[in-house]
């Protein structure tokens, strides 16, 4: 008969415990999907080290779906919900990354000396938009996942950041200090006709992301009492209605797929967690209770 030592036991144990991680994790994506609802999933340095976690709020229940030494986050599902990219500098540069929204499959999609991060996916789930600073500052570049080719779409001598792709594919929003302060811009896909939606030079406005329905968008700003909170507008920047009013910063705002609420990240109970609400700013509900920083939603 086979006989196990204690530390062969141990192994095994653990690695038992891994497998039933990741099968929960892997029920938890599949789950929420039969809902009609992507799972959430975020950031966490929890464990003592920076990964993404996906997360059950009904049931609390979190794991781990990237398990590697390094920076991961900035995540960004698939409109199919099959496919999440993030960055990483799990390989000593950030980079960016593809997996299967259970966490398997791990692809690296960029191999350069800059610095790449912020992904944002197409609709049809052939392109990334994404921020680089191959050019010595931020800028919005797209990586067609198909061909492997990349395009430099911004090319002002300031930061350009948080891109994300409208619904219908024709525009990205985005967050400029082009004058002077950070504001929400749009511009076509190819990058041009580029728009200032945010026009009060006195505030800042952050993170964009756009309505499922793409008719409106969710931001977060300093607007009242220099302290940010989230907002949303029309497509256009009018019709600015503000959602949350806390002491505590809120920011990163990002939809649930049906289009009926927000999660967004926050600091009002003294530790960043993750909170959503309904997309009219009422039915506050908080979903993680952890002591380390819970953010980046997607």
């Amino acid at each position: 008969m086979l006989k196990i030592g204690l530390r062969g036991r141990f192994a095994l144990l653990a690695g038992l415990v891994m497998l039933v991680l990741c099968l929960l994790a892997v029920g938890l994506t599949n789950a929420a999907r039969a809902d009609g609802l992507k799972p959430l999933v975020f950031f966490t340095n929890r464990d003592s080290d920076d990964e993404l976690y996906v997360s059950d709020p009904v049931r609390r229940m979190s794991f781990n779906l990237t398990r590697m030494a390094g920076w991961d986050g900035t995540p960004a599902y698939s409109a199919d919900g099959r496919w999440l990219a993030f960055a990483s500098n799990r390989d000593g540069n950030l980079e960016l990354y593809r997996m299967a929204a259970n966490g398997s499959g791990v692809q690296r999609l960029t191999d350069s000396d800059a610095r790449e991060t912020e992904p944002a996916w197409s609709p049809d789930g052939r392109r990334l938009a994404y921020v680089g600073d191959s050019a010595g500052n931020w800028d919005i570049y797209v990586l067609d996942l198909v061909t492997g080719e990349t395009r430099q779409l911004t090319t002002a001598a300031v930061d350009d950041q948080s891109p994300v792709w409208s619904p219908d594919g024709l525009s990205i929003a985005y967050v400029s200090y082009r004058r002077g302060n950070w504001a929400i811009f749009t511009m076509d896909v190819d990058g041009t006709n580029s728009t200032e939606i945010t026009t009060n030079t006195r505030v800042r406005d952050l993170d964009p992301a756009w309505s499922p329905d793409g008719q409106r968008i969710a931001f977060a700003s300093d607007r009242r009492e220099r302290n940010f909170e989230i907002w949303v507008m029309n497509r256009d920047g009018s019709n600015l209605q503000r959602l949350t009013n806390h002491s505590g910063m809120d920011v990163n705002p990002v939809w649930t797929s049906d289009g009926t609420s927000i999660t967004f990240e926050s600091w009002r109970e003294g530790n960043v967690d993750l909170y959503r609400m309904r997309a009219d700013g009422s039915h506050l509900e908080r979903l993680t209770f952890d002591d380390a920083r819970d953010g980046d939603p997607a």
